[in-house]
């Protein structure tokens, strides 16, 4: 074909490659029209581009590149870069008089061996990348989950905020009534950074003055876009946002540049087709799709562990309070409430199971709306946990059983009683209660396992989606039910069989919880709701 033709014709004979100090690549190629002339092809970042061009293609012929042509040069490459196009810049020249065999060298202009200024500016060449499918509405989702999404490129900044607008890193409304001093933090090019760039490997203290730490303060607080960065910045970045910012980094890359970055984040991503084996081995996740998406996706998946592995500590807890209390009760005189074995038989036969299930839990929807749980500053069981647990489902269980325990026949006869002096009724009036304890707590806990699958949300529009956690509510049941009434079981564990009234009354903890924690979740919801349309109506203010 015609490309492979002017191959031939004009031979390539010296490269130097592009790299990202230089930001521009350069060819030569013989002129087999002309013994001893050869072209000179050079392409790159427009600002480097042109400014080491003299003249300009017009038609057939070059002229001056005078400051107008150059104006009207930039304006064009603007409204290229705009459109959020990333644009390539082409320059030639000819060189005559050079013998055939002459050995071309250098990698620098300061290097080169041959002349490295007055070419003519040929062209622009813009290239329409479009985000990925789906990039804008992830972006969206970090956005509500309080995660800052921060682009960092080499592109022109006029291309890269183009761009960030496209997919909602930047926003025009938000950017508008900014003040000028942070509008203009929002978007930081390599050249200004080069300038606060730190001595040592971060930011401790001494590594840099006082005018680059409040430097990246700023940077750090209100910068959306890094444009036209070099492989040494991207580091940089990262250290800033984690040492000065104090947050929780992941970054993703592909080339061998962005390997250093990829290494000193929390969580490097590295993209799995086009990315290099040195960025893959420096980083922590490797992406088999290159998809944005995919990060967060994994980070709702994160999200979804963390939050089950909690709900299930917490409802493992539910239950200790109203298992260690007829211990002390013990001490004063009450029957005994609950056995070692019924004790046992509750946390392996019950909360273990149940507890398990919670790992096919499905998400919340509002579960990705949530600030996320920095992991070195928060503990996942906290104060928290341990007084929604103890002090709150716990004591509603226990306060249930009691009720239950105390309301059954002749229980308040056997006050005061040493259980080696029972008669053979009094036997079984304990175990009767005993019986009765045991519901209860297994119901209180069946009210526990379902009111913790959800922090905030109503279980009326929630539902039951677990199918494995309603099997273990089922076999629960059954179980306890085994054990009440099954003979062998009863006089394994102690219990004596319950009529129909005693044992709706062992609901009670369950109707309770229900009931109150129904109270609790409207009541944050209607907290949410009006903060929410706080915020909303403060921004409606200051716009």
């Amino acid at each position: 074909d015609d490309r492979m033709q002017y191959q031939q014709q004009s031979p390539q004979v010296f490269e130097i490659p592009f790299n990202s100090e230089t930001k521009w690549m350069l060819t030569i190629h013989a002129d087999d029209l002309q013994a001893g002339a050869f072209r000179m092809v050079l392409k790159g970042a427009p600002e480097r581009v042109l400014a080491m061009c003299t003249r300009v293609l017009n038609e057939a012929s070059t002229v001056e590149l005078t400051d107008q042509r150059r104006a009207e040069i930039n304006a064009s490459l603007h409204k290229l870069m705009s459109g959020g196009r990333r644009v390539l810049c082409f320059a030639e020249m000819r060189l005559d008089g050079y013998a055939d065999d002459f050995v071309f060298e250098g990698s620098s202009p300061e290097k080169c061996n041959f002349p490295m200024a007055g070419f003519t500016w040929v062209g622009l060449i813009g290239l329409e990348d479009p985000p990925k499918e789906g990039v804008k509405e992830a972006i969206a989702v970090l956005d509500d989950a309080s995660c800052k999404t921060v682009m960092v490129t080499g592109d022109h900044p006029t291309t890269a905020q183009a761009i960030a607008t496209r997919i909602g890193i930047l926003r025009e409304d938000e950017l508008a009534n900014l003040p000028e001093e942070i509008r203009r933090c929002t978007v930081v090019t390599g050249s200004q950074l080069a300038d606060y760039v730190p001595d040592g490997d971060g930011f401790e203290h001494g590594a840099c003055s006082e005018e680059q730490m409040e430097f990246w303060r700023q940077t750090v607080q209100h910068a959306r876009v890094f444009a036209r960065v070099s492989p040494v910045h991207k580091r940089v970045i990262v250290r800033a946002y984690q040492q000065i910012g104090g947050a929780i980094v992941a970054m993703t890359g592909d080339g061998v540049n962005d390997a250093p970055a990829l290494k000193a984040a929390e969580v490097g991503v590295a993209m799995g087709i086009r990315g290099t084996e040195v960025a893959k081995e420096a980083a922590d996740i490797v992406l088999l799709d290159d998809k944005f998406t995919s990060v967060v996706e994994a980070m709702g998946q994160g999200r979804l562990c963390s939050e089950n592995l909690k709900k299930s500590i917490m409802y493992t807890l539910c239950s200790k309070i109203p298992q260690v209390m007829p211990t002390f009760a013990e001490l004063l005189g009450v029957p005994t409430a609950l056995t070692v074995t019924q004790v046992l038989l509750i946390d392996i036969g019950t909360d273990i199971w149940t507890a398990i299930a919670y790992a096919f839990q499905p998400a919340e929807a509002s579960l990705m709306s949530q600030k996320p749980r920095h992991p070195l500053r928060e503990r996942m069981v906290d104060w928290t946990v341990l007084v929604y647990s103890y002090f709150y489902i716990g004591m509603i269980q226990m306060a249930a059983c009691w009720f239950v325990f105390f309301s059954m026949p002749h229980i308040l006869d056997l006050m005061h009683k040493h259980s080696s002096s029972y008669t053979v009724d009094e036997t079984k009036w304990n175990y009767a209660g005993m019986a009765a304890y045991y519901w209860t707590l297994v119901l209180g806990q069946l009210g526990a396992a379902m009111v913790t699958t959800t922090t905030r949300t109503s279980l009326l529009s929630y539902g039951l989606p677990n199918k494995w956690l309603n099997v273990c509510f089922v076999l629960e049941v059954l179980l306890a039910a085994t054990v009440i009434y099954w003979e062998p079981c009863q006089r394994l564990f102690k219990t004596e069989p319950l009529n129909a009234t005693q044992a709706l009354m062992g609901c009670t903890g369950l109707v309770a919880i229900l009931f109150v924690e129904e109270i609790r979740k409207a009541c944050f919801r209607w907290g949410d709701t009006r903060r929410d349309a706080k915020a909303a109506l403060l921004l409606l203010e200051e716009s």
